[in-house]
């Protein structure tokens, strides 16, 4: 089973609808494996003539599992539309998340929700829009706004500012919340089980109907059993370049042989 998770903003504003996170997950209960696949944010899509962040808001739903399905070639059956308040509330139910910070890092240019226009009284920089971010290296327990952070800085210092870093830091986030939610402390407690589920009804926008939520559970348990099993990466410099100028005038990748031909490959080889 395939899967498509959309991260957006939610809360108003130009950006509300912009897909700040892409990842397509794939389930295959036959080979015990998981396999979870960053798309960047950046990803130029010809057809539609912009960013594939854009999908979904110039299509919903429907325009961003075409668009994925044609560039990965391979067939999306659920997705889930989860916003940057929702991923919060979610984490904190959990009552956070061990996260391990694999390189420490500073973010200085970490924007700050309704700031976005402050003129921060003339000043030329605008730092007042801004906050600091500092991750120190090591494992710690998120709450969900350091979670959401962590996931979504974006101008940090040396490579950990880079998408493909992003990524990878938003694969461990969605690691830890499978942890938390497969420890027994968790799913041996009815309240907490129901709980969970009462939050992803009123908070997830998915296509996921509550009769299979226990099958996908049981699936889930049972992968979750074979840690090396699961697979994460992202498409990368390997299969995407910068150009040095592109028509739109905006910082994009596009695939290194002009088509998504290597992209299907490549994924093809991972869920084989």
């Amino acid at each position: 089973m395939n899967f498509l998770i959309l991260g957006i903003n939610g809360s108003g504003g130009l950006d509300k609808d912009l897909t700040d996170t892409i990842i397509f997950a794939s389930l295959n209960k036959g080979l015990e494996k998981i396999v979870l696949v960053s798309i960047p944010r950046d990803l130029w899509i010809e057809e539609i003539k912009a960013k594939i962040n854009t999908a979904y808001h110039y299509g919903g739903v429907d325009l961003a599992q075409k668009t994925l399905t044609e560039v990965l070639g391979q067939p999306i059956h659920y997705y889930a539309v989860v916003n940057f308040d929702s991923f919060e509330k979610i984490i904190d139910f959990l009552g956070g998340v061990e996260v391990k910070v694999e390189t420490a890092f500073d973010d200085y240019e970490y924007p700050i929700p309704g700031r976005e226009n402050d003129l921060c009284d003339g000043d030329k920089e605008l730092k007042c829009r801004y906050e600091h971010l500092f991750f120190e290296a090591g494992s710690r327990v998120m709450d969900g706004a350091t979670a959401l952070k962590f996931s979504r800085s974006r101008n940090a210092q040396g490579d950990e500012g880079t998408d493909f870093a992003r990524s990878a830091r938003q694969q461990k986030v969605i690691l830890a919340i499978k942890d938390k939610i497969m420890n027994k402390d968790f799913y041996l407690h009815p309240q907490k089980v129901l709980g969970l589920l009462k939050l992803v009804q009123n908070e997830i926008i998915t296509d996921i109907q509550p009769e299979i939520y226990g099958s996908l559970a049981k699936l889930g348990w049972e992968l979750n059993q074979n840690p090396s099993g699961i697979s994460m990466t992202a498409l990368n410099g390997n299969l995407l370049i910068h150009p040095q100028y592109h028509y739109s005038k905006q910082w994009v990748l596009v695939p290194i042989d002009g088509s998504w031909e290597e992209v299907k490959d490549f994924v093809h080889k991972l869920l084989d």
